[in-house]
C-alpha cells in the first residue's frame, strides 16, 4: 500500500510535466531497463507494457505534437 502510494505521488508529478518531458523520461527509464535487463540476463516481456501510455496524448491533436516535438529538440 506504501509503495502504491509512492508511485502515485510520482505519477501526478509525472503527469504535471509537458507531453515532451514526459516522453523524454519514459526514453530514460527505457534505457535504465534495458541496461538493467542486460546485466541480470532477465529477459522482458514487451507485450506487458502494451497500452501503458495511452493516456499521455489523450487530446492532443497529431501534428500538434509533432511540432513541439521538433520545438523541444531545437
Amino acid at each position: 500500500m506504501r509503495t502504491l502510494n509512492k508511485l502515485d505521488k510520482i505519477e501526478s508529478q509525472i503527469m504535471n510535466l509537458p507531453v515532451s518531458e514526459q516522453i523524454h523520461l519514459i526514453e530514460r527509464i527505457a534505457r535504465r531497463v534495458r541496461s538493467v535487463q542486460a546485466k541480470s540476463g532477465i529477459a522482458l516481456n514487451w507485450n506487458d507494457l502494451y497500452g501503458m501510455g495511452k493516456g499521455i496524448w489523450s487530446g492532443d491533436d497529431a501534428q500538434c505534437y509533432v511540432n513541439r516535438a521538433r520545438e523541444d529538440r531545437t
